[in-house]
């Protein structure tokens, strides 16, 4: 029976010396057998690097002293030893080291020591691995593998990896996110504009506003016009010169139904008639302030003026610095006159006139000049009076009382200052328009005043006369005698007819023709003709040639009775 006592029972250790150290370091005991006394020469001091590891080769860290113990021989370890003595430096050894080597192989077991790696496979700052014997199992072991779960922390780079990806592909994403809504925006941008293009296109050609096409709305407007549906308020104004004598006359016309604003200019020359029934021109008519003059305008054109408003050229004056002065583009200088204290006005677009200077540019006519082109410059300072008008009605008839004039009493500041609160606002919004009423020499209206301005713009026609007021009956002379034209006019003027002279036509006739454009006038036609002597077969239905419910166009078969 084996009484060796276990090398690792530390109970033992009192019976036994230390002799050493395994290679997991611990420690080794055991029983040094009995040497023959003789003095040992001193054991050198030798830097362990037979045997041991130098770490100086891989760390370049200096070299530390080292503890001071035998290291264990390649070949076996006796577990009995007690001490080892220093190897020598030089190769040699002595006699007493062969001798303990010798008792070493025959107590400690054989085990082979793996081989230190050469320099150049050595990796820097590696920490080599244990030692163990060949064949030693992973159980028999008494560490477990957890104990060194050190080495497979994870490296907190690898998380820093992880951590830019998921940072740049977030950023990747939102960038073609914004993309996407980039052109999300333009698509919808572009839809938009097509919508309004269209909407725009199909506004216009619906009130007709497109070139070469007309639209149902234009379409409704002009049977509107036609039929004589629109609603109009209209005042008629003169505007007297105190200074140089004379007058002029206009139509203020606000279009309620189409929301539009107008200035008809008058020619002195248009022929009216006297309440009495004799003829004569509009200027004279209101030089001599005869009270039939808006009545006889009525029965010309064939509308319904709500009230006459005479505006001396002083209270012009006042009015036009009232709105605080007017811009006119002038077509001509006018040059200052000492005489009428009118100062000078210069040619040019947008000339800034006070009330002085507008009165001058107003009534001023060139020497050679026809009416119409002063009619015009008068036409031109309404209009930039209307423009400085106030919007509010109250405002403005403040600004009509505070001119200082005396109105018709037919009408009032505050309903004189309602109507051009409203013309005003068609003149800032450039709903407005100007035109100039032609005339023959006679003073008979033109075929084209007829069917342009007194039509469209004043709304002029049979069916608008003044209700209760007598039928309108027009005579135009085609005989070529003046003695006829006479006797036919007092004939209808007897028969209790309206007398509108429609001057001298261009050629005569042969016989006399009475038309109408109503049917429900014919029989008021047939009335006329007889009131003249002439049979019924004359009356027929046709366009008539002066603006009156029946227009006779007097021929030469006509005999004054």
């Amino acid at each position: 029976m084996n009484d060796r006592q276990d090398p690792y029972d530390p109970y033992a250790a009192h019976e036994q010396q230390l002799i050493g150290y395994d290679p997991y370091g611990r420690p080794v005991y055991g029983q040094v057998p009995a040497q023959p006394a003789q003095p040992a020469p001193p054991a050198p001091q030798y830097e362990q690097q037979q045997y041991g590891y130098d770490y100086q080769g891989y760390g370049q860290q200096p070299r530390q002293p080292q503890q001071q113990y035998y290291p264990q021989q390649p070949a076996a370890q006796d577990y009995g030893q007690q001490q080892y003595p220093q190897a020598p430096a030089h190769g040699y050894e002595t006699q007493q080291t062969q001798q303990v080597q010798q008792t070493q192989q025959q107590w400690i077991p054989q085990q082979t020591a793996p081989e230190p790696p050469a320099p150049a496979e050595r990796p820097a700052a590696q920490v080599p691995e244990p030692r163990r014997p060949d064949g030693e199992s992973e159980a028999g072991r008494d560490y477990r593998t957890e104990m060194f779960a050190f080495i497979d922390q994870p490296d907190e780079d690898s998380e820093d990896v992880i951590d830019w990806l998921k940072f740049t592909e977030s950023r990747t994403e939102r960038r073609e996110e914004a993309r996407r809504r980039g052109r999300n925006r333009v698509v919808a941008l572009i839809v938009v504009l097509a919508l309004f293009a269209v909407g725009g296109l199909g506004y216009l050609w619906y009130a007709g506003k497109l070139p070469f096409l007309d639209g149902p709305g234009q379409k409704d407007a002009a049977a509107a016009v036609d039929a004589g549906a629109q609603k109009r308020d209209m005042i008629v104004v003169h505007v007297h010169n105190t200074k140089k004598g004379g007058s002029s006359s206009a139509l203020l016309v606000d279009n309620v139904t189409t929301k539009q604003g107008a200035t008809v200019l008058l020619p002195n020359a248009l022929g009216v008639t006297h309440q009495d029934g004799t003829a004569t021109g509009l200027g004279k008519a209101v030089e001599e302030g005869s009270l039939g003059t808006r009545e006889a305008l009525d029965s010309v054109l064939g509308t319904h003026i709500g009230g006459t408003w005479r505006l001396d050229t002083p209270f012009l004056e006042n009015l036009v610095e009232l709105v605080g002065g007017i811009e006119v583009d002038t077509d001509t200088a006018v040059p200052a006159d000492d005489a009428a204290k009118a100062p000078a006005v210069a040619q040019g677009q947008k000339q800034s006139l006070s009330g002085p200077m507008a009165v001058a540019f107003a009534t001023h006519r060139g020497e050679g000049e026809p009416e119409a082109k002063q009619l015009e410059r008068m036409g031109k300072v309404l209009h930039a009076v209307l423009r400085k008008v106030p919007s509010d009605p109250k405002a403005a008839a403040v600004t009509v009382e505070s001119i200082g004039q005396i109105l018709d009493p037919a009408l009032n500041a505050q309903t004189l200052g309602a109507l051009l609160s409203r013309l005003g606002q068609h003149a800032k919004g450039g709903a407005y328009r100007t035109d100039v009423l032609a005339v023959k020499p006679d003073g008979t209206l033109t075929d084209d005043a007829n069917k342009k301005v007194v039509k469209e713009v004043l709304g002029g026609s049979v069916a608008e006369a003044q209700p209760g007021a007598a039928p309108r009956v027009g005579l135009k002379n085609a005989t070529g005698d003046e003695k006829s034209q006479i006797a036919a006019k007092a004939a209808l003027m007897n028969g209790g007819y309206t007398f509108v002279d429609g001057g001298k036509a261009d050629k005569t006739a042969p016989a006399t023709q009475i038309t109408y454009q109503d049917d429900a006038q014919r029989d008021r036609a047939i009335e006329v003709a007889k009131t003249l002597g002439l049979p019924e077969t004359v009356v027929k239905k046709g366009e008539n040639a002066v603006n009156a419910e029946v227009v006779v166009i007097l021929g030469k078969d006509y005999k004054a009775s």
